[in-house]
Order: structure tokens, then sequence, then C-alpha cells
């Protein structure tokens, strides 16, 4: 019956269990970033973050998996990190705010931007750096604020 079938409904039915717990591992690191944002009472905060790890994850995994590569004249799949950063370019313009001459949003910007990469590295597995990034994240939003504060006040 395999052989009626198109190759890539053939290649989706091979999505089980992994892809699964990577789309809830990806949903879960989008999670531990959000909450932070959510804490700090920032527009994009947990749901916004999971969804777009999650987003990520799913175009990763899919295109990987939904569309392998075959033979010398294959489809790039590695195109589709380069389409995943140029739409999460377009949330993370946004989220930004130009007013007499100050931006605002730019660290919601650049974290919908991580959060993506983050969404991407579990999409291909790199379930180490995903996580590793994750916490680095978190600690950069939590603990360099005072830093960047303290900074911007130096020249008062």
């Amino acid at each position: 019956m395999n052989e009626q079938l198109p190759g890539w409904i053939v290649a989706m039915q091979s999505f089980g269990w992994e892809s699964i717990i990577q789309v809830l591992i990806a949903a879960l690191l989008g999670g531990l970033i959000g909450i932070e944002r959510e804490w700090r009472g920032r527009d994009a905060g947990l749901r916004t973050n999971m969804l777009i790890a999650m987003g990520a994850c799913l175009f990763t995994s899919i295109s990987i998996k939904g569309f392998p590569l075959q033979g010398s004249s294959a489809k790039d799949t590695a195109r589709l990190a380069a389409q995943v950063v140029t739409g999460i370019g377009f949330l993370g313009a946004g989220a930004i705010i130009q007013t007499r001459g100050h931006a605002k949003g730019m660290t919601t910007a650049a974290t919908i931007w991580i959060v993506a990469a983050i969404g991407v590295a579990v999409g291909v597995e790199a379930y180490g750096l995903g996580a590793f990034a994750s916490v680095i994240t978190v600690l950069i939003l939590r603990f360099l604020r005072p830093v960047s504060k303290t900074i911007a006040h130096l020249d008062d």
C-alpha cells in the first residue's frame, strides 16, 4: 500500500513518539524562558515563548523527516533554519517600538529570536545545546538587568 502513496506522505507516517517528545522538550525549554518574561510582566510571556519554541521545533523536524535528503538533487533541509530566522525576525520587529529616539522591546525581540533558535536546536536533536542555551538565556534575563541599568546610569 505504501508504494501508491507519495514519498512525503510515507515520510510523514514515520513521525512517532520521538517527535512528540521533541515538541514537548521545546515547549518546556521555551516555557522556562517564558516564565521569566511573564514574571517581569513582558508581552511575550509564557505562552508566546512556548509556542515559538514549539513552532521552530516542528518546522525543523518536519523539514528533516518529512523531506529527507535523497541523491545529489536533494532539497537542502538546512534552508529551513534560515526561514525560521527570517520569520522570527518579523515577529521580533513587531515587538520593537521606536519613540523619541528610544527603542523599546529590544530584549523581547532578542528573546523571541533565541527561543526560536532553541526550538531549532531541539528539532535537530541537539537537546543539550537547547537546554544550555535556555539556562544561559534565563540567567541573562534574570541577573544582568541590574548590571545594564547600572551601566546606563554611569553617564548621569
